[in-house]
């Protein structure tokens, strides 16, 4: 006997849905209507299933009405997946606000926002109030009082007053005490705490300071090595309230946080804190959008600090929290330059055994006799990578078909020039721009420095980090550490007794915008990990002395840094001074692009060039017919980006309106544009 039609629900029958369907075309409401049965469980912000185009998909309800501008028959909602309301109001502003930022697809950021249900996950229990879940201690706050504003930042935000700061952390300091020490202060005051880092090193580091302070269940981290059980878990107990301090990766940073008082974003300057797919969200622009909606302070912290977060000092919209200079000199070892310049290198027979200048040898001995392990950071893995001519540091190109030349790993002192792409060997490469016949490494990775400090330093243990071999920490004790930057192990109890910073200008030199600012990050959070200057710590910079970003180190100076990087960029018209879209796509997809879109007045279109060198564009196309992929720029000033967001975006929904299936990327102020 068939069924009887569902009656409708008797208040407010039509939910207004957005289908989680990845479809710029689609990313817009839809009518539905809701049954009897389901109306008190359909409320908005709810995951429900529906029949759409003969399938059935996932939706999100936006919100319910009496009735509905569709003129034709709705459909009934099929059921409602979960009555967990998984998109309060707070998400839902927040995920429409960067969709138009980013010109994305709003379901594309609900799959980074909203874990996927676990039904086992809902009988966790989420009840049981934070404070009974352990005791807290009282939080030590004296570290932040060591900085200009410290203590009426710290006021202000206890009090829970809108306050923004960078903060600037001082070498030495133990940053994750610091932040611990605040974040619980707020969270025994009732209000709730987001703290976002860029890897899962840093999230054990928050929580065992916060362990410190509180009980292990009071913590609730939220990263991408969880299970779908835990992590769907873990963000009932924060959407119920029961979760007030949360630590977490890159997607924490939407963690629908009740009372939300406070959020840490450490080091944004770090690559893993971009969404490696579409949108392309930074954790940055989430946090700092939060806190606008819905009043949050904020403090973005680390050793350097961006031109983004520059910015955002110099509109006002953020104050600094800086260490004074005195405080600086005591903390921090002492820096010193080298230059690396080939015939001061030439002259230095400590340089000519092992790339280590005569004064960077000096301080890693004293470090030695004391007792302390020496940290060498290189800025590759592996052995050596490719090389240069050693006189004007141009790339060593094969004569035949122009690939790189490198040096085989195997025997590689001995090995001959050879092409990495066609394989020939060149016994007799002259550079095409200087014609000198003399060639350079370019990047002497990790294992070859091991191999020539250990022949350096004979008599003591050398150490590597990097890639999936990265040490956490290593004892205090005479040792050579050499390693990548980011990879740096922190000493046990103490710092290193000096460090070398070598190949630097493999960094600076790097074909990329944020080349010079990702050095200065990496000098400084490998200097920050040596032993005060009065302890005898020392650090060495392989680099010439005059450089800017080495004086500004020499300095300690993060703030000018950032100061002048901002300038360069706005004499150059680059990010963040003006707002930058990246467009790939195969030529004929682009012209098609273009053809559809309206870009605003102020928005100024150049290229198309060719994609950067190691990068491709997903997916399949014949290029003999539709062209090789290229790249479009668009460029709009500051005070244009919410308009160049839907311009781009109406052109993705025009396109495919169009039935257009070539791949095309939009990235908008990506981190890097090469």
């Amino acid at each position: 006997m068939a069924q009887p039609p569902a009656a409708a629900a008797a208040t407010a029958p039509v939910a207004r849905l957005l289908p989680l369907l990845g479809l710029a075309h689609l990313d817009r409401p839809f009518d539905y209507l809701v049954t009897e049965a389901d109306s008190e469980a359909a409320r908005p912000g709810v995951r429900v299933r529906i029949r759409f185009a003969g399938r059935l998909v996932d939706a999100i309800v936006l919100s319910r009405h009496a009735t509905s501008e569709h003129e034709g028959d709705l459909r009934f909602i099929e059921r409602v997946i979960s009555p967990e309301v998984v998109a309060p109001a707070r998400v839902r502003t927040l995920v429409d606000a960067l969709a138009e930022r980013y010109a994305g697809v709003r379901s594309d950021i609900y799959r980074s926002a909203v874990p996927a249900r676990h039904a086992k996950a809902e009988e966790t229990d989420t009840a049981t109030a934070w404070e009974e879940l352990g005791e807290a201690g009282e939080p030590d706050l004296s570290a932040w009082t060591a900085y200009e504003h410290g203590q009426s930042f710290v006021d202000a935000v206890v009090e829970g007053k809108l306050a923004r700061a960078a903060w600037q952390v001082a070498p030495g300091e133990k940053w994750p005490v610091a932040v611990a020490a605040l974040a619980t202060k707020v969270a025994i005051d009732g209000g709730g705490v987001l703290i976002v880092v860029p890897d899962q090193r840093d999230v054990d580091t928050c929580e065992a300071a916060l362990r410190e302070l509180v009980g292990p269940r009071q913590i609730t981290t939220l990263t991408a090595a969880q299970g779908p059980q835990a992590r769907y878990s873990r963000y009932l107990s924060v959407l119920h309230g029961q979760g007030r301090l949360v630590v977490g990766t890159r997607s924490a940073a939407f963690a629908p946080v009740e009372h939300l008082r406070l959020m840490v974003l450490m080091h944004d300057g770090d690559e893993s804190l971009v969404d490696p797919r579409a949108p392309y969200v930074h954790a940055r622009e989430v946090l700092t959008t939060r806190s606008a909606i819905e009043g949050a302070s904020l403090v973005i912290g680390g050793h350097a600090r961006t031109a983004e977060t520059q910015l955002l000092v110099e509109s006002g919209w953020m104050h600094e929290l800086v260490a004074p200079r005195e405080l600086l000199r005591q903390r921090g070892p002492h820096i010193r330059a080298a230059a690396d310049s080939d015939v001061a290198l030439e002259r230095d027979p400590r340089a000519r055994e092992a790339r280590v200048p005569s004064i960077a040898f000096q301080a890693a001995a004293r470090a030695l006799e004391r007792g302390a392990p020496v940290l060498f950071q290189v800025p590759r893995t592996g052995y050596i990578r490719s090389l240069a001519c050693g006189n004007c540091r141009a790339p060593a190109r094969c004569r035949w078909c122009n690939g790189p030349l490198g040096l085989p790993a195997s025997n590689a002192e001995a090995a001959a020039p050879t092409c990495r792409w066609c394989g020939r060997v060149d016994t007799a490469h002259v550079c095409a721009e200087c014609g000198s016949r003399k060639l350079r490494s370019v990047v002497v990775g990790t294992e070859r420095t091991a191999e020539e400090l250990g022949r350096a330093f004979p008599r003591t243990r050398v150490r590597t980090s990097w890639g999936e071999r990265i040490l956490a920490t290593v004892p205090r004790e005479p040792a050579i550490v050499v390693a990548t930057p980011g990879a740096e192990p922190a000493v046990d109890a103490g710092g290193y007794g000096a460090a070398a910073l070598l190949d630097t200008w493999a960094l600076l030199r790097r074909p990329d915008l944020r080349a010079v600012e990702d050095a200065f990050a990496a000098w400084l959070a490998a200097a920050t990990l040596v032993e005060p200057r009065e302890d005898g710590g020392e650090v060495v910079v392989v680099a010439e002395p005059s450089h800017p970003a080495v004086q500004h180190l020499i300095r300690w100076d993060a703030p000018g840094f950032a100061a002048l990087e901002l300038a360069q960029r706005r004499e150059a018209r680059f990010p963040p001074a003006v707002h930058l879209a990246l467009i790939d796509a195969p030529r004929a997809a682009l012209e098609d692009y273009f053809a559809h879109t309206d870009l605003p007045a102020h928005a100024e279109k150049l290229g198309p060039v060719d994609l950067p060198p190691g990068e491709d564009l997903p997916g399949h196309w014949n290029e003999a017919e539709y062209g090789p992929a290229q790249r479009v720029l668009v460029r709009s000033p500051l005070a244009g980006r919410a308009e160049l967001g839907r311009a781009l975006r109406a052109g993705s929904v025009s396109r495919a309106t169009r039935k257009q299936d070539l791949p095309l990327r939009v990235r908008v102020d990506p981190i890097n544009i090469g």
